[in-house]
Parts: structure tokens; C-alpha cells; sequence
């Protein structure tokens, strides 16, 4: 079985270590951790390599946010993995910064890449390993808020977390969604 995770962000300088690019940020620590590097392909940066024995590709769709459901299929397509064992990593408004939620469907709420994934799928029913970024921001500053940077305190708890959600993707690819969540929802 193939696994298929997609860190969602936008590309460029100017989204750098954004809260919106906090799923790029965990496909980069995944790669690391993986000891792999990205490469551009079609539709996004792509890197390659083996989980317990299981194969992995690792994206960074180049496409931008709103277009994000572009890359996830072309991508799923390509290296013929089933949705189940897809994994898109995004950031999430309504979770506290730090706080990672696995779910398996659901509405793409505001989030415009969940959304465009969900149209351009057909159907909600795609894991997901929402990352909380909280919303500490003034009603009309949402866009701000999430292509803002982190502030310092923002920083040192990703610094710290970000190797939970790598774990938690690991532990989806070897265990699968449901003892994931199972570990790791509550904690």
C-alpha cells in the first residue's frame, strides 16, 4: 500500500513560516524526519520514501491554496493511491495553536483548500490532520490572520509540537486513521 501526504501553503517567499503554510511546514519536518528532499514536479514539490516498509510520497502543491484540490488528485492519480490512505495536513481556525485533530471526512469549513479539494473530489470523505492555529484576530482580519506570521510564543510551540504531528502522520500510514485518532485526538 502507498500513502499520499499533502501539506497544504502557498508557495513563495512572502508565505514563508505563515500560519496558512503551517501544513507545508509539517510535509518539511515529515521529510526530515524521513531523510528526504523535495524536488519540483507537476503540480507540486514532491519527495519520496519508505515508512516501515511502506512506500510514501510527500506534497507541497504549487498550485496555491485555493487550488489545492488540483495537485491532491492529479497527484493521488498519478501514484495510484487510494483516498484512504491519503493524508492532507492543514491549518485550522477553530483549534487552539498546537492542538492537532485527525478526521477521516467533514466540511472544509472556511478553509478555501479543503474546499476546492472537496469540489474538485466530489465528496468530503478524505483523511485530514487539522492543525490548530487559533483565531486571535479582529472580525474582517481573517485573511491577515492566517497569512500572518507567527508571533514568537507561536513559534516556540510549533518548535515544540511539530513532532507530535509527525508522529501522528507516521502512526496513520502504520496504523491507520482510526487508531490515530484513537491516540493521539484526546491528547
Amino acid at each position: 500500500m502507498k500513502y499520499l501526504i499533502v501539506g497544504l501553503g502557498n508557495i513563495g517567499e512572502e508565505y514563508a513560516n505563515t500560519r496558512h503554510n503551517i501544513g507545508f511546514i509539517i510535509a518539511d519536518a515529515l521529510a526530515q524526519d524521513l531523510g528526504v528532499k523535495f524536488t519540483t514536479e507537476r503540480y507540486a514539490m514532491r519527495a519520496e520514501a519508505r515508512y516501515r516498509g511502506r512506500p510514501v510520497v510527500i506534497i507541497k502543491p504549487t498550485t496555491y491554496m485555493n487550488l489545492s484540490g488540483k495537485a491532491y488528485r492529479y497527484w493521488l492519480n498519478e501514484e495510484k493511491v487510494a483516498v484512504e490512505n491519503s493524508l492532507v495536513v492543514v491549518d485550522d481556525l477553530d483549534l487552539d495553536p498546537g492542538v492537532f485533530r485527525m478526521k477521516t471526512k467533514g466540511s472544509g469549513g472556511s478553509h478555501n483548500g479543503l474546499n476546492d479539494i472537496i469540489a474538485t473530489l466530489g465528496n468530503t470523505n478524505f483523511p485530514r490532520l487539522r492543525v490548530g492555529i487559533g483565531s486571535d484576530f479582529a472580525r474582517g482580519f481573517q485573511v491577515d490572520y492566517v497569512l500572518g506570521r507567527f508571533t514568537r510564543e507561536e513559534e516556540k510551540l510549533f518548535t515544540e509540537r511539530i513532532p507530535t504531528a509527525v508522529e501522528m502522520i507516521k502512526s496513520f500510514i502504520a496504523a491507520g486513521a482510526t487508531n490515530t485518532m484513537n491516540t493521539y485526538n484526546n491528547k
